[in-house]
């Protein structure tokens, strides 16, 4: 067992120092795909309901399912990458990624859209726990590994907002799964090279790998979402409610089952670090409050606004250039002033932002939208940033898989109930809208069912008629779009003051750690 100990950690103290930052651009090419991925599809929705004919339920489980699957994976994906190896699991997880990306692309019904989406997020899974462990293994200097971690977080971000860009350039070319066929050649990309450049690292002591910790996991995790998702959009029925008991037990079973267990999928001690805790939290609040605006957004720009694909992705490029910007400076400023302020603050600004979108409307000239957007990235380009380092150097490295897994379980469980809570706050007001006289009544229940399936009715429609029935689909969508602006500003208001006593105590590492 010495002789494995001191094998892996002759392996990950071997990169130089310029060998270190290449395996950055490795990993960090692995997160912007990811994250592209993720925010590309907000850009393609009107095309995809167009051409696949979604009714709004399953538009917002084509949405969110990516999200769920990897939520209820992460933490099994996590623990797997500190057995088997994360620099396996991630090649291997960027080739299956590769491949089931022509299946989303050449999807020709919702249901099988839905199930393409569903089988990426299990190849995603085991892509961004992978990648923020490796940087705890590779930087062992604190003040470095804040810096990669910057690095890392600003590549997320700017993949999110990239992701509209280079989708509206493909959409305005090509057809709609264009936009899944990119991840190709970066991921093969990224395996060739990463054979060569990154370094393995796992736990030398990792015990067995628990598959009835992996069910529960997923079961309790994909049901408390799935029960919340449709008591938002439906209401509260008997089978919903079931469905919450069911993952809720699932949970408890799973948390019962890691506290038994000699070698845990997760050590759920952890959380009784309040740092540790406490940045969980703000990754989870931070993104349930921006998520579910943000896939609205690119619809607003779209269908209310009239931009074409491409004129919306740059729209949202302010964006990722306050994230990038706050991402790369987020270390410096934590040690300088306090881990607590600059989180609580990025939060925030976050909230506050939002809350100027309460008074949108139809007409909103881009200045205000892009400064508000601008500062949205800034304030989460130092809240996420910080909030990982804390995470990370909260651990052991040789739970660093763990620990990174917990990290963007809160980033996906908080994206997939954003898309579900304030989704489903604009999907229920928008749905009530008040039908213009003399419209057919098909044509009603189809823009009833999607701002896409309004504009498709209303071209069908005489001109006038069509362009009554659009026009007050809009009002309603903007109303919705405004109330789900309200509740985020709410949700990220109440996270900053959370951030600002469960963080009290913590502090950035600065001592160089020893392998």
């Amino acid at each position: 067992m010495t002789g494995i100990k001191e094998r892996a950690t002759a392996d990950e103290g071997a990169l130089s120092r310029p060998g270190r930052w290449f395996a950055l651009a490795v990993l960090v090419l692995a997160v912007l795909l990811v994250a592209v991925d993720a925010t590309v599809l907000a850009l393609a929705t009107p095309y995809i309901s167009e051409d696949l004919k979604p009714s709004g339920t399953q538009l917002l489980w084509i949405g969110d399912v990516y999200s769920f699957v990897i939520a209820g994976l992460l933490v099994s994906m996590g623990s797997l990458g500190d057995r088997v190896g994360r620099k396996k699991l991630l090649l291997t997880g960027a080739a299956a990624f590769g491949a089931l990306s022509i299946l989303n692309a050449y999807a020709t019904t919702p249901a099988l859209m839905i199930l393409a989406r569903a089988l990426l997020g299990v190849a995603g899974a085991t892509l961004m726990p992978s990648t923020l462990a490796l940087i705890r293994n590779i930087f062992h200097d604190p003040r470095e590994r804040s810096l990669a971690i910057g690095i890392w977080g600003a590549a997320a971000s700017a993949g999110a907002a990239v992701g509209p860009v280079v989708g509206g350039f493909l959409l305005e070319h090509f057809w709609w799964g264009s936009v899944f066929l990119i991840n190709l050649p970066v991921m093969a990309v990224l395996v060739v090279v990463g054979v060569k450049l990154l370094p393995e690292s796992k736990n030398p002591s990792p015990g067995p790998w628990d598959l009835p910790s992996v069910g529960l996991s997923l079961i309790g995790m994909v049901a408390v979402v799935y029960a919340i998702k449709e008591a938002a959009a439906h209401g509260v029925r008997w089978d919903v409610g079931a469905t919450a008991v069911l993952g809720v037990v699932a949970l408890v079973w799973f948390v019962r089952r890691q506290r038994a267990l000699d070698t845990p999928l997760l050590d759920v001690e952890l959380f009784r670090n309040k740092s540790f805790s406490g940045a969980v939290l703000a990754d989870l609040l931070t993104i349930l409050g921006l998520s579910g605006l943000v896939f609205f957004l690119s619809q607003f720009l779209q269908l209310v606004q009239g931009r074409a694909p491409l004129e919306a992705g740059l729209a949202e490029l302010p964006a990722a250039v306050g994230a990038v910007t706050a991402g790369l400076l987020a270390g410096r400023a934590a040690r300088r002033y306090s881990v607590r302020l600059v989180v609580a603050g990025g939060l925030a600004a976050v909230g506050l932002s939002l809350g100027v979108l309460t008074m949108l409307s139809r007409s909103t000239g881009y200045p205000l939208l892009g400064a508000v957007l601008l500062v949205v990235g800034i304030g989460a380009g130092f809240a996420f940033t910080v909030t990982a380092d804390v995470i990370l150097s909260s651990v052991p490295k040789e739970q660093a898989g763990a620990a990174s897994a917990v990290s963007e379980t809160a980033y996906e469980l908080g994206t997939a109930l954003g898309i579900a809570l304030l989704g489903s706050i604009v999907t229920g007001i928008y749905r009530d809208f008040a039908a213009p006289d003399g419209i057919p009544g098909s044509a009603v229940d189809a823009a009833r069912e999607s701002l896409g399936g309004a504009v498709e009715s209303a071209h069908a429609l005489p001109a006038a008629q069509g362009a009554e029935l659009l026009g007050t689909a809009q009002v309603a969508f903007v109303d919705g779009l405004r109330v789900a602006a309200g509740v985020g500003a709410a949700v990220l208001l109440a996270a900053a003051v959370a951030a600002w006593f469960l963080l009290r105590h913590s502090r950035l590492e600065d001592g160089v750690e020893h392998p």
